[in-house]
């Protein structure tokens, strides 16, 4: 197993989440947990987790529809599905939204840590890295990025970035409205092959206010999220 490595557990039952945390984290994992699918956005803005552990029966937001969300927007996460429902159905449904692995319940918690390490030793055999969900064209205000041209244009002019700079644009704006923390931003840019610190994602940011924003000190953009990091709101375009 990977050490400390990170799990975030999404259920409803909480005897069963803390029941979890207990054996996992016994087990080396950092684990983590959560209720319901509302806070999950900002959770894994806040920092990269290395497997989800997902309940398919969640009020809300169901599990189904949560893996196939963070799938669609590029989420690399590890995603073990949870139910109660004895349906293969379930599972097929599952593993189709994206998923790595299913788990029904009632389990015995053996059998979670055997599929977690089964997941890990996959993910280091594959050698999976985090990536940014696509090449897609952004549009904000007067700007356009471009992943596939790699070029940041207002109104048909192009604006020189550097290297650095360009690929924290990217990072952010494929995650429109979502607040990234420092480690996640790092986790991203380390999978495009770029080497930054956290003080460098803050000088970075400052020097891309400088270039987008028409008010720096008043960021419309890129904006920061006390305690958390930064959300990149795109707003609407002229």
């Amino acid at each position: 197993m990977e050490p400390s490595a990170k799990i975030l557990i999404v259920d409803d039952d909480e005897d069963l989440r803390l029941l979890l945390q207990r054996y996992l984290g016994g087990n080396g994992f950092l684990v983590r947990s959560l209720a319901d699918a509302a806070g999950l956005d900002r959770a894994l803005g806040r920092e990269a987790v290395d497997i989800l552990v997902l309940d398919l029966m969640l009020p809300g937001e169901d599990g189904l529809s949560v893996c196939r969300r963070l799938r669609a927007r590029g989420e690399r996460a590890l995603i073990l599905m949870l139910t109660a429902k004895g349906d293969p159905l379930d599972r097929i449904l599952g593993l189709e939204m994206g998923a790595d692995d299913y788990l029904a319940k009632p389990f015995e918690p053996r059998e979670l840590l055997a599929r977690l390490h089964a997941l890990l030793r996959r993910r280091a055999m594959n050698g999976v890295l985090p990536t940014l969900p696509s090449d897609a064209p952004c549009r904000f205000g007067d700007y356009e990025l471009s992943p596939a041209l790699r070029c940041l244009s207002r109104r048909g002019e192009r604006i020189a970035l550097s290297s650095g700079e360009f690929a924290l644009l990217q990072a952010l704006a494929s995650f429109p409205n979502i607040p990234l923390g420092r480690e996640r931003l790092l986790e991203l840019l380390r999978g495009r092959g770029h080497a930054l610190t956290e003080r460098a994602i803050d000088v970075q940011v400052l020097r891309l206010r400088r270039l987008i924003e028409e008010d720096p000190a008043s960021p419309a953009f890129i904006r920061t999220v006390r305690g958390v990091g930064y959300v990149f709101v795109p707003g609407e375009t002229s």
